[in-house]
């Protein structure tokens, strides 16, 4: 009788934890959308990024600080031809010139399967010279993938002498 106690008790847990991870994506997924609204209304341009790519993620809240030591951290939703298929984790940590705080949408663009199918896979990561395109109006018409990527920043809050996107490290987990 204890058994079979623990065993629903343990049960119970496990169906709770699976829908508040279920309802922390789902807000992720809706803050995703939302951001992608106020990319292409940043700059217009972005619109064809989101068509023609083989896929992005988008990370609707990034967090980043510093003052000489730095971190960035975020969670972003995945899609592949347009499609969701699975949730991504942004992690960053630096050493160099920075201060301040802020708060970014960023978005990651792969111009092929290819290169998609690297960041699933966990092969994906940016150099440390790496650095994000600032969104404003008519930049997104200009900008060109490179090694397969394009990367966009649009500032929501908070000011930072620092707009390198270098070191980060990211996670992907697949809805399938």
């Amino acid at each position: 009788m204890k058994t079979l106690k623990y065993s629903i008790l343990f049960s119970l847990l496990f169906v709770f934890a699976g829908q508040a991870q279920t309802v922390k994506d789902q807000r992720i997924i809706d803050d995703a959308k939302e951001a992608q609204g106020l990319l292409i209304n940043a700059d217009d341009g972005l619109a064809d990024f989101f068509k023609d790519s083989a896929g992005y993620v988008l990370f609707p809240n990034v967090g980043k600080g510093g003052f000489i030591i730095g971190a960035a951290s975020g969670n972003g939703a995945v899609y592949e031809d347009g499609r969701l298929v699975g949730m991504a984790d942004l992690k960053k940590l630096n050493i160099g010139f920075q201060a301040g705080g802020q708060s970014i949408i960023e978005v990651i663009f792969f111009e092929t399967k290819e290169a998609l199918n690297d960041f699933k896979e966990g092969k994906f990561s940016f150099a440390a010279e790496a650095s994000a395109v600032a969104v404003r109006s008519g930049i997104a018409f200009n900008a060109k993938y490179k090694d397969g990527v394009a990367v966009f920043a649009l500032p929501k809050a908070g000011l930072m002498a620092d707009a390198s996107v270098g070191g980060q490290k990211f996670k992907f987990t697949s809805f399938e």
